[in-house]
């Protein structure tokens, strides 16, 4: 059975998270718990005011 893979990786040196959904959509928060929150919110990830025309 294949199940999806989320996988959220620290940026050493700083606070940030930086999460991949396994639909290919890419987040990045300084609040571990608000990354959970964006990657189980598929498929209707909410963009924060922070990352519009973003790139990490």
């Amino acid at each position: 059975m294949n199940r999806p893979v989320y996988r959220i990786e620290w940026l050493p040196g700083t606070d940030i998270l930086d999460g991949h959904c396994y639909c290919g959509e890419r987040h990045t928060s300084e609040d571990p718990v608000a990354m959970w929150e964006w990657m189980l919110a598929h498929p209707d990830h909410p963009q924060a005011p922070d990352q519009k025309d973003r790139t990490p």
